[in-house]
C-alpha cells in the first residue's frame, strides 16, 4: 500500500485527534496563577516574618525551586503537569523541574555521568535560550530609554 499526498494527509488527520484549546487555555491559566498566587502568598508570608522585600523575593525563589524540585523527584510534578499543561513552565518553577527530570531518569548511571551530565541535557537549551531572550528583552528596554 502506497498512498497518494492527500490519502496520507486525510488518514493522519483522521488518525490525529484535535487539541482541546480552550480546556488546556483554561487549565494553564489557572494552574499558572496559582503557582503566582503561591508565589505572592509566600513574599508576603516571609514579610510577615520580618524580611524585606528584596529578601522576601530572593526566598519566594529559592523556595518554588525547592517545591518544584522535590515534587519533580517524586513524580507529582509531572501528574499536576499533565493537567496543568503550560501553566507548569512559570518559568521558575519549569525551569526546576527541566534540570530535575533528566537528572532522576538516569540516577542509575552514576553521581557523574548520571545525574551530572544528564541533568543539562534539557537545561542547557532552557538556559541559552533564556539568557539569549534577556539580553534582547534589556536592549529593547534600554532602547525604550533612549527616546523616552
Amino acid at each position: 500500500m502506497n498512498p497518494s499526498k492527500q490519502e496520507y494527509q486525510k488518514m493522519a488527520e483522521k488518525a490525529s485527534p484535535g487539541s482541546p484549546f480552550l480546556k488546556n487555555a483554561l487549565m494553564a491559566f489557572l494552574f499558572g496563577g496559582a503557582i503566582c498566587c503561591l508565589g505572592q502568598g509566600l513574599v508576603n508570608l516571609y514579610m510577615y516574618w520580618g524580611l524585606e522585600l528584596k529578601d522576601a523575593r530572593a526566598f519566594v525563589s529559592i523556595s518554588l525551586i525547592g517545591i518544584s524540585a522535590i515534587l519533580t523527584a517524586f513524580k507529582v510534578y509531572d501528574n499536576i503537569a499533565k493537567t496543568a499543561g503550560a501553566g507548569t513552565l512559570v518559568p521558575i518553577t519549569g525551569f526546576a523541574n527541566s534540570i530535575v527530570s533528566p537528572a532522576m531518569e538516569f540516577k542509575s548511571e552514576g553521581l557523574v555521568l548520571g545525574l551530572g551530565a544528564k541533568m543539562f541535557t534539557i537545561a542547557g537549551p532552557v538556559l541559552v535560550y533564556g539568557i539569549t531572550a534577556s539580553i534582547l528583552y534589556g536592549l529593547v528596554l534600554w532602547a525604550l530609554q533612549l527616546f523616552h
